[in-house]
């Protein structure tokens, strides 16, 4: 979510604080092409909760907002050679992960299905994140769009472990240490966890998003495309309950988002996450109020299980 120029301050922070290896995570999606139709159409699917909350979208923007990693990216990151690069749907091109490569950087994706991982490993990745369905946030899928055909975390973990060479890393509806030490069993070198951080004191999660995730419910998630264009999990709020957590309308990710931000902004303004992505995996139950260190050091202990 990061500029080219707030990427570089907050790197040169990093740098300052710790000599310790750092891992940075980017999109690398295909860019639509913007379509008015389209926006138009979904805008006036909108309208209603516009009318209600008094808003003026504005008018349709001419790009999206969030771009894949780039050659501006990549320059940033010439100078701090981060040591571990991972990336969501897919990779970049040759060239990039070539330049990416050459810093000594270890590379990472994501993949909801065995043919994923197989591609990942015979495109140079060094390492295959297995993202069950339980897990929160957006789905890394990048060669099919059939929802039906992925699995949760604890099937697809052993058949991706049988079908590659490279290390496994497990991610989705893992919470505790028991799961950790579950997932390692299965074939997993390393954990991905991310809902049971999101109530942690350095997270940034907004209010209404911790307000949703201490709150009954969380034991209610879905994969929408309503926030972004692309298939995501969270906590089923009120824009997805009215319009179905899919619709057919909505732009292509991640031209979405933008009629939805006055909205959002709108309501959590008022203290309502109805219109808000409270992205969530399926297992809320990790969830703590506590620093990140200490909730690390609880997770680690699977290693001595």
């Amino acid at each position: 979510m990061l500029d080219a120029e707030s990427l570089r301050e907050e790197l040169q922070t990093i740098a300052g604080l710790t000599s310790a290896p750092i891992n940075l995570n980017f999109f690398c999606h295909a860019q639509p092409e913007p379509c008015r139709e389209w926006e138009l159409r979904w805008r006036r699917l909108l309208s209603p909760y516009f009318a209600e909350y008094g808003i003026d979208p504005g008018p349709p923007p001419s790009a999206a907002g969030r771009r894949p990693f780039s050659v501006e990216m990549a320059d940033q990151l010439e100078e701090f050679r981060p040591a571990v690069i991972s990336f969501h749907f897919g990779l970049p091109s040759a060239e990039l992960l070539a330049r990416v490569r050459g810093w000594g950087a270890k590379v990472l994706s994501t993949a909801t299905t065995v043919e994923e991982a197989r591609w990942l490993e015979a495109h140079g990745a060094d390492a295959v994140i297995a993202q069950g369905l339980e897990a929160g946030g957006h789905r890394g899928h990048f060669l099919a769009d059939d929802l039906s055909a992925q699995m949760g975390t604890f099937a697809l973990l052993p058949e991706i472990a049988r079908a590659v060479r490279i290390p496994v890393i497990a991610a989705g509806g893992i919470a505790d240490a028991q799961g950790v030490a579950a997932a390692m069993a299965l074939g997993a070198a390393g954990v991905q966890i991310g809902t049971a951080y999101l109530l942690c004191d350095e997270a940034t999660t907004s209010a209404v998003h911790r307000a949703a995730l201490k709150s009954d419910a969380a034991n209610a998630t879905a994969l929408t495309n309503l926030y972004s264009g692309r298939p995501a999990r969270g906590i089923v709020n009120r824009l997805m309950r009215e319009l179905g957590p899919i619709h057919e309308s909505v732009p292509s990710f991640p031209l979405a988002a933008a009629a939805i931000a006055a909205l959002r902004s709108k309501a959590e303004s008022l203290g309502s996450g109805d219109f808000s992505p409270l992205w969530a995996g399926q297992n809320v139950s990790g969830c703590k109020e506590v620093s990140a260190a200490q909730l690390t050091r609880e997770l680690a202990c699977a290693c001595k299980l």
